[in-house]
């Protein structure tokens, strides 16, 4: 393998070129030749509300490219990914998972709190604003587009009030020094699979397959994203829907007494995201790790008997 030069697939944005970054010094560290190949998406080119285009369509060129063997490897945000797996391709790693909370930008270094009512939030997420709005503090909460830079430059040119994006993408860019406050998971419980990448090859590159594996994948990350997408797909909920979920691995002890580690997850879904009132119904339950599917679907039906019906799309 060593002789090969791997392929990756890339969006051409910062952050999804910093992300890539990462997966490409485990490859080289490791003795491997890399060459990161940027690829145009449609979601780069539409400046439509991410809700209306679904995030879909920045997986959607990039595995395009994988099967057509421009590439052989493709790097992606796991939470861009949809839940349903498609043909002849292998979620090969998840590597490890960067701080997966929700991080405030707000003027004068305010915090959440002390945010005034009627400050006005800026947020691409729909279950970022349906947890903004259900905290009660009097929020004005509106839709925004645009790479970390831009979300920023509404904020420190007086547009916004504030912003909320996901920490991780700040960090990887080298921003986390704009934060003024990361948001407790109780506060805002962050998107399924939120601060994690995918890497992806073809069924049929065994041998990439494995190398990646090998590599790249953490399995304490990768159980716990399998819980957090399997409750995001049991719920029938498109990758923008008002669902947060945070699975982590932890410290138990068995019947015994001796310890032993298992799954733990909660989970969020917000109905009445389009008027005033909305509600947030909340679950959370643990399993043992290799039961992550059967617990992300666990959690999703109960949501579904609480009333979550209504977020499904």
């Amino acid at each position: 393998m060593a002789e090969r030069t791997i392929r990756i697939g890339t969006r051409g944005s910062k952050l999804a070129m910093a992300q890539t970054g990462i997966i490409a010094k485990q490859l080289t560290d490791a003795g491997q030749r890399v060459e990161i190949v940027p690829v145009s998406t449609p979601g780069d080119r539409s400046m439509a509300p991410i809700a209306e285009i679904g995030v879909g369509v920045f997986t959607s060129a990039l595995r395009e490219a994988l099967l057509d063997k421009q590439v052989d490897v493709a790097v992606h945000s796991c939470k861009d990914l949809p839940t349903a797996p498609e043909r002849g391709i292998s979620l090969a790693a998840v590597p490890v998972r960067e701080d997966p909370r929700d991080a405030l930008i707000a003027r004068d270094g305010l915090t959440l709190g002390e945010l005034p009512s009627g400050a006005v939030v800026g947020t691409g997420s729909p279950r970022r604003m349906a947890q903004l709005r259900a905290l009660g503090l009097g929020l004005e909460v509106r839709p925004i587009r645009g790479n970390i830079d831009t979300r920023i430059g509404k904020v420190t040119s007086g547009e916004l009030d504030a912003v909320v994006l996901a920490r991780a993408g700040l960090s990887r860019v080298g921003r986390l020094d704009v934060i003024t406050e990361t948001l407790d998971p109780i506060q805002m419980l962050p998107a399924p699979a939120q601060g994690a990448l995918a890497v992806e090859t073809r069924v049929d590159d065994v041998d990439t397959e494995h190398l990646l594996q090998s590599i790249v994948d953490d399995e304490a990350t990768r159980v716990a994203v399998t819980a957090e997408r399997a409750m995001l797909s049991a719920l029938e909920a498109g990758c923008s829907a008002p669902v947060g979920a945070l699975a982590e691995v932890v410290e138990d002890l068995d019947g015994e007494g001796a310890v032993i580690e298992r799954i733990s997850l909660r989970g969020v879904a917000a109905t009445g995201v389009e008027g005033d009132s909305v509600r947030i119904l909340r679950a959370s339950a643990i399993a043992e790790k290799h039961e992550a599917d059967q617990l992300g679907r666990l959690l999703a039906a109960e949501l579904l008997d609480l009333g979550a019906g209504a977020v499904s799309r």
